[in-house]
């Protein structure tokens, strides 16, 4: 009854017949900010663009109007969220006790370890207590209402380590996250999966984070099983003195050979990157984020950047308090990245630059949320670029199929010979990637060495901004073909290097695409004769 009446007071009658008058103005090309100020409400205030979605939904949908993508992304809340081409659902799972004793984590018992209650992310999952399905539920429903598309959902599943979680909360948790997703309580976990392959929400990717030395071939068997295609790892560092000083609990040697497990498995790897730990110095993270890229058993698909944040409910406090630690200023922080960023390869997608932390947990050092803005602008003033994925996404811009590049960019990393594929667009715009690994004869992952000799596709991604399925909008980057372009040529690549078959990391929801293009399941690989 609540939400009913929160739902009745958010589309008021009133708010409606305002939204509309809006709408025809927007539509006759008016900009959305002019006309909604034109329209004040009698009460105070201005019409939401999430009245606007809602009100245009409902013109659509009964015929009144003709659905117009270019109009819907107009009147859009926060358009950057589906720009990457997926639509990211987070959850979080319920506060368990973490293997690791990491001197850098803060410890709140509300929450899983390392995470804080007024984090963005972990509100919302505290606010439904942990709970799988309505999280998963809620979200969709939340980006609904703000104009995003959610057909294409990558699943991003935080709480610390994955791992060190019971085997039938995991299963669970996922099986509810499924529910939500598919529409219906399923009966047993292999029926939830199986019924996205046709849902209206399908998951298309489903990340999970863990430890280096939580990753063994049994647990990478199962987390196949469980669905997932990408995993985060904290490596933090990449100097056994550090990671000590710090109580990781792991070695270099165990990230190495996490990273080196996952890539023959075919898994997206990202790993998390922490400059300003205990007994580092700006000089030497500079030196350590080299060993990222020289590093062959690294090589990592995607990284996130997390300065250590010096927080009051973390044993690293005392360090401080006794004038053993001094965390680096702001402006240190974005010389140091200013300084590294540009270095990374084309291959590496930078996903984030500090954590979602409220300054206000902050108790000295950088509180600044804007970092990755500050970076940025530095580095114009420097006249640098970074040509990580994320810089050069072609994000909202409308391309040219005439225009675009096919690129292969090659490297060796685990053992394997890694192709990077590329659509880019002038201006060096990533359009589309696709990454191929080619790996050695005898793979350590058994699902995939019982298949013989098999190249493997780690990922394909079209960027720009999310379109529904059968959607259509002059100029995007989605539906256009790009994604069977990348997978042909992936295909003869792998035929020209000696590779009998070709195996595919698929997520639930994206099997339907790999079968047409003739792949059929295996155990938890979609797999192609070549």
């Amino acid at each position: 009854m609540a939400q009913d009446w929160y739902e009745a007071r958010k589309y008021t009658p009133a708010k409606l017949s305002l939204a509309r008058e809006i709408l025809v103005e927007v539509r006759a090309g008016q900009k959305v900010s002019k006309a909604v100020r034109a329209h004040p409400l009698p009460e105070g205030g201005y019409v939401g663009k999430h009245v606007l979605v809602h009100a245009y939904r409902e013109l659509t949908e009964a015929g009144t109007w003709e659905f117009e993508a270019q109009l819907l992304s107009r009147i859009r809340m926060k358009p950057t969220r589906t720009l990457s081409g997926v639509t990211t659902v987070t959850v979080l799972t319920k506060p368990y006790p973490c293997p690791g004793k990491c001197i850098f984590c803060p410890t709140d018992v509300r929450m899983p370890k390392s995470y804080l209650p007024d984090e963005p992310g972990a509100m919302r999952a505290l606010h439904h207590k942990f709970d799988p399905f309505d999280q998963t539920a809620a979200r969709l429903a939340a980006l609904e209402a703000i104009g995003h598309p959610t057909d294409k959902i990558e699943l991003l599943i935080l709480g610390g380590t994955w791992s060190s979680y019971r085997d039938d909360y995991q299963e669970w948790f996922i099986q509810r996250c499924l529910d939500a997703m598919n529409g219906f309580e399923s009966s047993t976990f292999i029926e939830a999966q199986e019924a996205n392959e046709a849902a209206g929400h399908k998951n298309v990717g489903m990340v999970i984070e863990t430890r280096p030395d939580h990753v063994s071939l049994a647990e990478i068997a199962r987390l196949r099983a469980l669905g997932v295609t990408k995993v985060q790892l904290g490596a933090q560092s990449l100097d056994d003195r550090i990671l000590e000083l710090n109580a990781r609990g792991h070695t270099v040697a165990e990230t190495r050979e996490a990273v080196r497990l996952l890539r023959a498995a075919g898994f997206k790897i990202v790993l998390h990157w922490m400059p300003n730990l205990l007994g580092s110095t700006p000089k030497s993270d500079r030196h350590d984020f080299t060993r990222l890229w020289d590093d062959r058993d690294l090589r990592p698909d995607e990284i996130k950047i997390y300065p250590c944040q010096l927080l009051e409910n973390a044993e690293l406090y005392e360090y401080w308090e006794r004038g053993e630690y001094q965390p680096y200023s702001t402006n240190e922080l974005i010389e140091l990245i200013a300084d590294i960023k540009p270095t990374i390869p084309e291959y590496c997608r930078v996903n984030r630059v500090i954590r979602d932390i409220p300054s206000t947990n902050v108790v000295a050092g950088n509180k600044r949320t804007s970092l990755r803005q500050d970076i940025h602008d530095e580095m114009r003033l420097r006249g640098t670029r970074c040509r990580c994925i994320r810089c050069r996404e072609v994000r909202g811009e409308k391309v040219q199929w005439s225009a675009l590049q096919l690129d292969d960019f090659s490297y060796e990393a685990g053992g394997a010979e890694e192709h990077f594929l590329t659509f880019t667009a002038s201006g060096d715009r990533l359009v589309g990637l696709l990454r191929l690994s080619l790996p050695g004869p005898a793979s350590p992952c058994i699902e995939l060495r019982d298949l013989g000799q098999a190249a493997i596709v780690r990922e394909v991604h079209v960027y720009g901004q999310s379109l529904q399925v059968g959607a259509d909008q002059s100029g995007a980057a989605q539906h256009i073909g790009l994604g069977t372009r990348l997978m042909m040529k992936a295909e003869a690549i792998a035929r020209r290097s000696g590779y009998r078959r070709l195996a595919v990391i698929s997520a639930l929801g994206t099997r339907g695409y790999y079968r047409k293009l003739g792949y059929e399941l295996g155990e938890t690989y979609m797999v192609k004769r070549l």
